[in-house]
């Protein structure tokens, strides 16, 4: 077995893992990068990317499908989707965003990146399958994380899907059952429907897309079920048939059906890969998931040589955020016991669906958790529906509603959840707002120009305003 001594040893190859490495090299050139599988992003193989390409393609038909309110009449019947050349294109712009991920990679030197599964076997040593033993004066964990899969669901067979598979597919299904109708199973499964694939969508407890504003929810499940079958809190129970289709038996309020599918598609959650990697050999502080917990601003555990970063850290698993903690544990791992706080930036996440949806800074449930059942007693809650806002009506993109949140006592913006039209670019208006830590005031003293979506948030803004 190989021996080597590191300044700094960083575990996992995502995009957190990369960050690590290019950032403590910044400090030090004995650093080692460990990887499992392959190098490159989750974002970028299997989640953002090819997702986006997937929901680009459900557009396009869906948009040629609805242009008869404008008085643009096509034959929709020679409308038809080319799942070939959908899943085609959708591998094909994949592996492009993949291969210049893999090309910085391989521009690292050679002897730095050591393939294999990285295991603990003390604080300062880590084994690599049978081949190779690091001894490291810093670590940094960021090995990602996997999709979560009920135990019951492995009967299914290979007719139990991952996001990962579906992006995988040379054509696409004629119908597929999601299990999970957060970010990832509500961006699919609408896109899917959209492409003309049967879909249904399951659930427990009522959430939609990750929303908790209840007022936004309920606007959500109105939009979203005129399209998608939602069963939001439904008993379930997933089957093979006599002919190996995927058969779901539901039961929700007093109904009750069975839906057929040819895959069910786990969508109900990931879970950070932190439970094979020997965490059990560190006497290191973890949350009630397993996961070590870190200081946010420097990403320290409470072993202060380790680290920890990205999807592997349980905070939040969007690639901005993997990106800022790789960052951020890379510089400290790199010069320490220097150890500096990092920039944090504020919330910001979109859902890629039609209408998109968003959530800013503090999100309902936040403010819940903060001032009780009834935070509306400390928070100015301003709001618009896009149903009749003009730029929105337009361009027939008019559904949705926006609730901001201001604290009454000083004006200042905290945050805000959203369904409708321009979401991912009303939502940055609204980060950028809320790291600059604006008053609703000063937000109302910036340009809005005439017609655009975004006159809603002034609206919203002005509706917040008046009860402050």
């Amino acid at each position: 077995m190989k021996h080597l001594q590191a300044d700094v040893a960083v575990i996992g190859g995502g995009t957190a893992g990369m960050g690590a490495f290019r950032n403590a090299r910044l400090h030090t050139e004995n650093v080692y990068l460990i990887e499992s599988r392959v190098f490159g992003t989750t974002c970028a193989r299997v989640g953002c990317m090819p997702s986006k390409l997937l929901i680009a393609a459900a557009e396009a038909r869906h948009h040629a499908l609805h242009t008869a309110p404008f008085g643009v009449h096509l034959d929709t019947a020679s409308v038809s989707v080319n799942g070939r050349e959908v899943m085609n294109r959708v591998k094909s712009e994949r592996d492009r965003f993949v291969g210049f991920v893999v090309s910085d990679v391989e521009e690292w030197p050679a002897e730095r990146r050591i393939m294999g599964a990285a295991k603990f076997v003390d604080e300062h040593t880590v084994q690599i399958d049978n081949h190779t033993q690091i001894t490291a004066d810093r670590i940094v964990i960021a090995t990602g994380s996997r999709p979560i899969i009920l135990p019951q669901w492995k009967a299914l067979g290979d007719k139990l899907i991952v996001n990962d598979d579906v992006f995988s597919w040379d054509t696409l299904p004629e119908s597929v059952a999601v299990a999970g109708p957060g970010v990832i199973g509500l961006e699919l499964g609408l896109a899917l429907k959209r492409l003309g694939v049967n879909v249904e969508v399951f659930g427990i407890g009522g959430g939609l897309g990750g929303i908790s504003d209840p007022v936004v929810l309920n606007e959500a499940k109105a939009i979203f079920g005129e399209e998608l079958p939602l069963h939001l809190d439904a008993e379930t129970e997933a089957v093979l048939n006599a002919e190996g289709k995927v058969e779901v038996h539901w039961r929700e309020n007093g109904s009750s059906g069975v839906f057929t599918a040819d895959y069910l598609l786990a969508a109900i959650g990931r879970r950070p890969n932190v439970d094979n990697i020997g965490l059990e050999n560190l006497d290191i502080e973890k949350d009630n998931r397993g996961v070590p917990i870190a200081n946010p601003l420097t990403m320290q555990t409470s072993i202060p040589h380790i680290f920890i970063a990205g999807d592997a850290s349980n905070q939040l698993p969007l690639l901005h955020e993997a990106s800022d903690q790789g960052k951020i544990a890379g510089v400290n791992a790199g010069r320490y016991p220097h150890i500096e706080k990092g920039l944090r930036r504020s919330a910001i996440g979109v859902v890629f669906t039609d209408p998109q949806i968003a959530m800013v800074g503090s999100r309902f449930a936040a403010l819940k958790a903060q001032y009780g059942e009834q935070p509306e007693k400390h928070v100015a809650i301003g709001q618009v529906s896009f149903k009749n806002q003009g730029r929105s009506r337009v361009m027939l993109v008019n559904k949705g509603h926006l609730r901001v949140y201001a604290d009454k006592q000083n004006g200042r913006f905290l945050g805000a959840e959203m369904v409708g039209p321009a979401a991912e670019h009303i939502a940055h208006l609204l980060a950028w707002a809320h790291q600059q830590q604006m008053t609703v005031a000063q937000m109302l003293d910036m340009p809005f120009y005439h017609p655009v979506i975004e006159e809603g948030l002034r609206t919203a803004l002005r509706d917040a305003a008046a009860q402050l």
